[in-house]
């Protein structure tokens, strides 16, 4: 894997610069523009998206990065080694104020299935070297490695398990959301910026460049490319469409809402076809990895109902209703749609909320938060899946901070099925370092097979024939460097879904 740190764009040059790098080295001593790092994502067979942002102060409280209103023209290159001998695709485009200056690019006619090495160039100055890869071409299949992580709140501990991740290599790393907090400052392991909970463009601007600078989240972003999907703390805890958590800070949510879109856009790798509209901005969307697996990632955020019977665990009747949806109408269409397609082997469903059943106690309670507050929604898609005849499904989550394995049943009373498979990874850094073996196992769930409460992140290998899992923990994330362990593997095997002990 490629060292991503700044000596390695001293490498080589950017195409008809020739020997400039030692003078563009002194000149970013005093406004390296790079400061936020560089990103690819969204692969496809011939390309992916390549993502940076020139924000020389990152954290200037007008969110605009220390740069002026003038455009910027941006340069790329894209690399078949990580010495830049051998370039496979070049080009330029212009960073805007309006979009904090951050760069999208689209970049397509590459080979399917091989790394490749990209950088940028702005006003002479280069920026750390990433690492990307195309996804395999149709009709082939290759086994795929990939992480999946969620919940990464700044003030809880150090990002070391980003760290652990980008030294895996992986091909492609899945982030279930919560990859910013919005809270106000409180007394934790280390203090964010902006102090007071965020709630204008700036000040998401600011929390997101914040985040940015964390060497070891760079070092991630760096090492593979990414897809993203947002839970709620991107923009507020507990959120339900337009419907607000609390009354805290005062002010017209829509707005807000439509601040934290744009933030996130302008900071995440991700295709034109995301380009926030206003307050909306659709996340849902579809990739392929070859024949081996279509990712359906889901958005469970903008469009669900309010939460039923308010907020937290509860017993809770509405919870039932039919009317009751968690995607909105258009999505549970789209998503049952592509499963029909049968385009891979496998179906990965990465989305937020737990979504097996997990009571709580005897008396029904239950998480009104998560799928278990919306039953009708779940259903539907249980039993589409089964009417189209997928066996390979597999729901990946993030969310609830702890490490969780579930099979998915087709009845959770009588538990007379397995339909599917749920991995849940525990959160980066919220909740601190966490105790050890969960507590979450019971009678009650007898679907739900491991909980574990430390920080971390899952590793799966996904070839034909099955889907190996490796749970991954820390055992610290309140200081700086522990090691990954694996806590428990599972297996999955293709068209028989549930867990094996591996």
């Amino acid at each position: 894997m490629t060292q991503l740190n700044r000596r390695t764009v001293l490498l080589g040059g950017i195409a008809g610069v020739g020997t400039a790098l030692a003078g563009a080295a002194v000149a970013r001593a005093a406004a390296y523009p790079f400061t936020l790092g560089v990103a690819s994502g969204e692969p496809t067979a011939d390309g992916f998206v390549l993502w940076t942002r020139l924000a020389p102060s990152p954290l200037n409280a007008d969110g605009l990065g220390g740069m002026s209103s003038a455009n910027v023209t941006v340069e790329w290159q894209v690399a078949t080694d990580q010495n830049f001998t051998q370039l496979a695709a070049s080009g330029s485009t212009t960073a805007v104020q309006a979009w904090a200056h951050s760069v999208h690019v689209e970049v397509a006619g590459l080979q399917a299935n091989r790394e490749y090495w990209y950088r940028f160039r702005a006003s002479g100055q280069i920026s750390p070297v990433g690492r990307a890869r195309t996804a395999p071409a149709a009709g082939t299949s290759p086994a795929l490695k990939m992480l999946f992580a969620s919940c990464s709140h700044y003030e809880a501990g150090y990002f070391t398990a980003y760290r652990r991740m980008a030294e895996e290599a992986p091909d492609l790393i899945l982030h279930l959301g919560d990859y910013i907090y919005e809270g106000a400052a409180g007394s934790a392991v280390r203090t964010h910026v902006p102090s007071a909970e965020i709630s204008s463009l700036a000040n998401y601007r600011v929390r997101h460049a914040l985040y940015k600078t964390d060497v070891d989240l760079q070092a991630a972003h760096g090492a593979a490319p990414w897809i993203p999907v947002w839970d709620d703390h991107e923009v507020e805890n507990n959120y339900a469409n337009l419907v607000r958590n609390d009354s805290s800070p005062a002010g017209d949510f829509t707005a807000r809402r439509a601040a934290a879109y744009k933030a996130y856009y302008e900071h995440m790798p991700l295709r034109s076809a995301q380009l926030p509209a206003s307050h909306n901005m659709q996340l849902y969307r579809r990739l392929r990895w070859g024949s081996l697996a279509t990712f359906h990632l889901l958005d469970t955020r903008q469009y669900r109902d309010d939460q039923a019977c308010g907020d937290g665990t509860k017993v809770c009747a509405d919870a039932d209703l039919a009317s009751r949806t968690l995607t909105g109408a258009a999505q549970e269409a789209w998503l049952l749609d592509g499963l029909g397609q049968h385009l891979g082997t496998w179906d990965i469903i990465g989305q937020q909320v737990f979504f097996a059943q997990r009571l709580a106690a005897a008396d029904g309670s239950r998480s009104m938060d998560s799928w278990d507050g919306y039953t009708a929604s779940r259903g539907r898609i249980q039993a589409g899946w089964q009417a189209r005849g997928n066996t390979s499904t597999v729901v990946l989550t993030g969310d609830v901070h702890q490490h969780w394995a579930s099979n998915i049943m087709d009845n959770y009373t009588t538990q007379n099925q397995v339909i599917g498979t749920e991995l849940v990874t525990t959160s980066i850094t919220s909740g601190g370092d966490g105790s050890g073996a969960g507590t979450g196992l019971s009678s009650l769930n007898p679907h739900v097979k491991f909980n574990w409460n430390k920080r971390g992140y899952v590793r799966t290998v996904t070839t034909p024939t099955q889907m190996t899992v490796d749970f991954r923990a820390l055992n610290q994330v309140t200081v700086r460097g522990s090691a990954a362990t694996t806590v428990r593997s599972y297996v999955i095997q293709a068209g028989s879904p549930g867990l094996q002990t591996a």
